[in-house]
């Protein structure tokens, strides 16, 4: 089955026990220690962005984070699990030991049982978290799911044998590289030097050192049919990479940036940006911050195939289920 290159439903994950991530500081220098509680903060700027993300027309599905483990960045589900049009669920290894908590079996079987999704299969790569070896998700892969193209930085959070597994399960191509900051510092993550939108990329190029594996990603956006936008590295530090397309309810494309990294961009790349898709900006100023990541990394769209119609009346939680993965 061919996949869409847009969705209009995410689902999303309430935070309880947001933090700054001891663990994962050593790999994300995007994340900054607050020196007071900022659970609070986040609780409200998420949901404020569910309410303006409902407003314009996205369906957001939200689940609440277990108040009984130790999950300070249990708001940026995308690096756990991934849902695809052929009822596929793919479920990632991460590397701190914290965020492993993060994965919830009982999301998958409620998508199934409550909101009509199909999962007809759960790929589960988290066995490589034994040998050290991870990809976090759609933090680690920027999906061309239109041209199954699988963008990847490489990273201690990205391993290439994990990301040649999923290409193979998955029947993507990858385009694989290494990013850097402007000091020489690795990028963590794939999303957030890099995003795709269904007609355009937006990418800092000056983060890729190596000019085979720059060619090569400039070749892969523009072979698709992409306009590319350049970001610098002062835009990808702003979050301007971490960005996602995604449709309204009346099949309208839609840019959902954070404020910050709205902010960042020039009017010109402004411009260009709205010859495809009007954008919606949302302030996450503290899970920016604080978590090291932005509204892209709070969002885990859900292309599976519908049983049936969602009910948009439904509970956004549930109790933990005993599902296992396979």
């Amino acid at each position: 089955m061919e996949e869409k290159a847009l969705t209009n439903n995410v689902m999303m994950v309430r935070p309880h026990n947001f933090g700054f991530n001891e663990q994962t500081a050593a790999t994300n220098k995007f994340q900054k220690k607050a020196s007071f509680s900022v659970n609070l903060q986040a609780l409200n700027e998420f949901n404020n962005a569910v309410k303006t993300l409902r407003m314009h027309g996205i369906n957001v599905l939200v689940f609440d984070d277990l108040n009984d483990i130790d999950t300070p960045d249990s708001i940026f589900p995308n690096n756990w699990i991934s849902f695809h049009s052929d009822g596929t669920v793919v479920v990632y290894p991460m590397l701190a030991l914290n965020r492993r908590n993060e994965r919830r079996p009982d999301i998958i079987q409620n998508l199934s049982m409550f909101y009509g999704f199909s999962c007809s299969r759960v790929i589960d790569l988290t066995n490589y978290e034994n040998s050290n070896k991870f990809l976090e998700g759609t933090g680690s892969l920027v999906l061309d799911r239109e041209n199954r193209i699988a963008y990847s930085c490489v990273s201690e959070r990205t391993n290439e044998e994990v990301l040649n597994k999923f290409c193979n399960e998955m029947n993507y191509r990858p385009v694989k590289f290494h990013a850097f900051d402007e000091t020489g510092f690795p990028v963590y993550h794939t999303n957030v030097m890099m995003a795709l939108g269904e007609k355009f990329a937006m990418v800092c190029l000056d983060s890729i050192k190596n000019e085979d594996d720059k060619t090569a990603v400039i070749s892969a956006i523009k072979g698709s049919g992409k306009t590319l936008i350049e970001l610098t590295f002062k835009q990808m530090l702003n979050f301007a990479g971490n960005a996602l397309e995604l449709l309204d309810s009346r099949g309208n494309k839609k840019l959902v940036i954070s404020r910050k990294a709205l902010n960042s961009l020039s009017n010109e790349q402004k411009d260009k940006l709205e010859r495809y898709c009007s954008i919606i900006s949302i302030d996450v100023s503290t899970i920016e911050e604080c978590g090291g990541g932005s509204i892209r990394c709070m969002l885990a769209e859900i292309f599976l195939p519908q049983k049936k119609e969602i009910k948009t009346t439904a509970r956004d939680s549930f109790k933990k289920s005993k599902l296992k993965l396979r």
